[in-house]
């Protein structure tokens, strides 16, 4: 759901003093939140008096006499609503990273009437006919390409939610979404609840043959949990990963993973399965009332993609040789199975226990001895320092209100000094806040009175936590996410957009920003600075990344499947073009198993039940972006590679300027062309995933062939060090979950 945002025209020695920090003025630098002053009790008259403030402005809009134009139309419907959008930021990252009950009862209340606010604003038949006038004479305004872009998107979000309808459709529509709301919150709610209630407990001797950190950490969460003398595994993965790898105990991991699997699955009141059909019926009437044929057309008529026939082209291009990478993978593994459990079936949970011994047998590669040079105060500063290199920028730690202790906020320098954000990083897990990782902002970058106004940016991940003298000792996995997020970060720090309608870009292009870091995080040369072990401070020897970069496709096969397999079920329900009543269960295990082979050793990485991106995330019938994205990451991380300098400046800059700062002004691909020189190639993702295989090329045996040209040639990198256009305000939409992978 898109928002319009307000600007509030009195000065600031005569805005009011209401004693509620969200609606005062803050006292604080840099635009920083006064999270120390916000409490749960703040929100609910925060958001009514911004409710009703937005309202105002709408009506002025309306009852405008002037002839419709871009300035007294578009431009104010862009510039309404600000303080609105600024608390539903603060709420929506703080209510993800540290939901208790009080934010819950506010999130129970408040989520559904923000929604139904912003319903109302684009069902406005007067405004839209306001908004229509302005678009109907646009080339006649003599209006740039950036204000001709904004008008065209208003006019088309209007259309999206439903202005074109009339009587009982709309109506409708009206009460479709409200249910949409209504149910998404307690589908996130019930899982929140299933992950916190579930823990295995265990004793010394359970653990004996578990990593020292892997058992300092789970002694550290019963003690917690005031269950002295035991030890405790979760559901969060920082807790669950590395017990699955390492403990040789098969009925114990087979006891936490079903756990996992099972999540909202269970029959009882936190049971997700008739959430998800409603969610997913609903879903199809408000396309077909839209006009759509299903809910995938609708959604990704918006996005890069176009249309659900090239996602399914893509991800049916992935499916087959990721699925027999992963079969492979899965031979090696029962090889050394039937060793320990002779005759016996491999199951779903085997996988990370045998996946590393093989990682160690073939590679001689111990994921927990490179873990000792991963620390997370040693992986921040190589993002930093890469950050420094590519882009000239520092990061400068400083003393600032915080919503958590465990937090660390810094500020963003530019190349020339001057201020260009914050940037708030939130790393452990605790029973209030959600699973996974991602990126978001609590203030929006904007233009005010012709000065950029700096985003507040946070970071939020649930990492394995420092025990005793031990610091933070993060995973391939974690560490590889922790760039991807930072990548999202420099996105929104990057950010120099004029209108505020035009911040963001298409879904399948959202995650390119973050997944190109990824790639730079095991490069050698990056490794060689950050990497030292923690105790000794020894950089990280030759002969360990060696090992890392010869074992970077191990077990590729088994990630591109569950990634895969989750992005289908994600597009197979929403591209139902009618609903009838259906089990669930049955029909994610038709879609994988019995339609497209899934062996029952792999699972999508995310069930239905507990499938937050698409019934709580925002990313419905948007999975695949992931896998979107990346064949523009690894094509544009091979500009850097030919370059031969993989912290190229110029490629750099031009990244910067023509793509992370441009937000949604210009559409996704052609953004990406101007910095590429032409279209993206599939080729170096397929590599990436060791799922690429060389083309046959078919010589004419009477010929004498000395050499044959490559079937697919890497494109040559487009330099264009250019400035960036003219910046201005940015837009703002309701802010769904914050992303993560």
């Amino acid at each position: 759901m898109f928002v319009m945002t307000l600007t509030i025209s009195c000065s600031k020695s005569e805005k009011p003093v209401t004693g509620n920090p969200l609606l005062d003025e803050w006292n604080t630098e840099m635009g920083i939140p006064p999270f120390d002053e916000i409490k749960a009790e703040h929100y609910v008259p925060a958001f009514e008096a911004a409710i009703e403030m937005h309202n105002s402005e709408i009506e002025a809009i309306v009852a405008s006499e002037e002839e419709p134009s871009f300035e007294n139309v578009i431009l104010a419907m862009d510039n309404a609503g600000l303080k609105l959008a600024e608390i539903n930021l603060i709420f929506g990252m703080l209510s993800s990273s540290d939901l208790d009950e009080k934010m819950q009862e506010v999130q129970n209340e408040m989520m559904p009437r923000i929604e139904a606010h912003y319903n109302a604003i684009m069902l406005n038949e007067a405004l839209f006919e306001k908004v229509k006038a302005v678009y109907d004479k646009r080339q006649s305004l003599k209006l740039d390409d950036v204000q001709m872009r904004l008008v065209e998107k208003t006019y088309n979000e209007f259309v999206r939610s439903g202005a074109l309808l009339e009587g009982e459709a709309k109506e409708r529509l009206k009460a479709i979404n409200a249910e949409l709301t209504a149910l998404t919150i307690k589908f996130g709610n019930n899982l929140l609840a299933e992950n916190g209630a579930f823990f295995l407990e265990l004793n010394a001797q359970q653990v004996k043959d578990l990593p020292e950190g892997v058992r300092n950490q789970a002694q550290e969460a019963a003690i917690a949990m005031g269950k002295k003398d035991s030890y405790v595994f979760t559901l969060d993965k920082p807790s669950m990963l590395p017990f699955l790898t390492y403990s040789p105990d098969r009925d114990l991991r087979r006891e936490l993973y079903n756990g996992y699997l099972m999540r909202c699955n269970n029959d009882n009141e936190f049971d997700n399965k008739e959430l998800a059909k409603q969610m997913a019926r609903l879903r199809i009437e408000k396309a077909n009332l839209l006009g759509y044929k299903s809910y995938s057309h609708y959604v990704t008529a918006d996005q890069m993609a176009g249309n659900p026939t090239a996602v399914y082209n893509l991800l049916d291009e992935i499916w087959e040789p990721a699925l027999e990478s992963a079969k492979a993978e899965l031979e090696a593994m029962n090889e050394m199975f039937q060793k320990d459990y002779p005759g016996a079936e491999f199951e779903k949970s085997d996988w990370w226990y045998y996946a590393e011994k093989v990682r160690k047998a073939k590679y001689q590669l111990d994921e927990a001895a490179v873990s000792q040079y991963l620390s997370l105060d040693n992986v921040r500063s190589g993002m930093f320092y890469l950050a420094n290199r590519l882009y000239g920028i520092t990061f400068r730690p400083i003393s600032a209100p915080k919503y958590h202790p465990e937090c660390s906020v810094y500020e963003v320098l530019d190349v020339d000094d001057s201020h260009l954000g914050v940037l708030y990083i939130d790393p452990h897990p605790r029973k209030s806040k959600s699973g996974g990782a991602w990126c978001g902002y609590f203030t929006e970058q904007r233009y005010e009175d012709g000065k950029r106004v700096a985003p507040v940016v946070g970071i939020v991940c649930n990492f394995t936590p420092p025990v005793g003298d031990t610091p933070s000792l993060l995973s391939f996995d974690e560490a590889e996410t922790m760039f991807h997020e930072f990548g999202h970060a420099l996105h929104f720090l990057f950010a120099d957009v004029r209108y505020r309608g035009l911040a963001e870009v298409e879904g399948d292009f959202v995650e390119l920003p973050s997944q190109i870091m990824e790639n730079w995080a095991f490069e050698p040369e990056i490794m060689k600075v950050y990497a030292t072990h923690h105790s000794t401070g020894d950089v990280i020897p030759d002969n360990l990344i060696e090992k890392i970069q010869k074992a970077s496709l191990f077990n590729q096969g088994f990630i591109t499947t569950e990634l895969a397999a989750a992005a289908l079920i994600d597009m197979d329900i929403h591209t139902l073009e009618k609903w009838s009543d259906m089990d669930i269960n049955d029909f994610e295990k038709y879609n994988l198993a019995t339609r497209r082979g899934l062996i029952p050793q792999i699972e999508p990485r995310y069930r239905y039940t507990y499938f937050s991106h698409i019934f709580n995330g925002g990313y419905s019938s948007g999975y695949y972006f992931y896998l979107w994205a990346e064949v523009l990451d690894k094509d544009a991380f091979e500009a850097f590679k030919l370059s031969h300098d993989l912290c190229d400046k110029e490629l750099a800059h031009s990244f910067r300027h023509d793509l992370l700062a441009q937000g949604g002004q210009k559409p996704g691909m052609e953004m990406y062309r101007k910095f590429r020189g032409a279209d993206p190639d599939k080729t170096p993702m397929l590599k990436a995933r060791g799922l690429w295989k060389e083309p046959v090329v078919e010589v004419d045996s009477t010929e004498v062939v000395e050499s044959v040209e490559p079937a697919a040639k890497p494109m040559r990198p487009a330099f264009r060090p250019n400035n960036p256009s003219t910046p201005g305000k940015p837009n703002f939409r309701v802010p769904v979950k914050p992303e993560t992978k």
